[in-house]
């Protein structure tokens, strides 16, 4: 028997280049077409009050928001403050199941620099917010921030 040998090194063939641009604008746009951007629909007024001292959230992820303020729908749900989770209206016993659905969300590693940020309403009282204040002690989220618009405070309450 003989054997069949080729004259030369072997040699690599070139891999074609020319369908890139077309794989990564397909990819591109499957990205853009299946990413969510969570917008959550505001069901309460929260016209924030003014602050002069004010700093900015760095890592917005780590950021959960829990609203409060009185119902844009006023002939359907009253006119007294109601708490926002998401895109519903919740009580304060529901602000620890909201907490844990958070914190299960977050890679373990960066689950002590979640922040709750309470973006209220100026004309609500502070009764509503002690109660949410105090159920986010219980649940140990004790990085709490509130949303504020940057601007002159006028002295008086006005």
């Amino acid at each position: 028997m003989g054997r069949f040998r080729k004259d030369g090194a072997k040699k690599n063939p070139k891999i074609s280049t020319a369908s890139l641009p077309d794989i990564i604008f397909m990819l591109l746009f499957f990205f853009m077409v299946t990413t969510v951007m969570r917008e959550t629909t505001l069901y309460v007024r929260t016209q924030m009050p003014s602050a002069t001292e004010i700093q900015t959230l760095e890592r917005r992820s780590l950021v959960s928001f829990i609203y409060i303020g009185p119902p844009l729908q006023a002939t359907v749900f009253g006119t007294e403050p109601r708490i926002q989770l998401y895109d519903s209206f919740a009580d304060v016993e529901d602000i620890a199941a909201f907490i844990e659905a958070e914190r299960q969300t977050t890679a373990e590693a960066e689950r002590p620099l979640m922040t709750t940020s309470l973006k209220i309403d100026r004309d609500t009282r502070m009764g509503i917010v002690t109660d949410v204040k105090q159920e986010l002690r219980k649940v140990n989220a004790l990085r709490v921030n509130y949303s504020t618009l940057r601007g002159e405070v006028s002295v008086g309450g006005n």
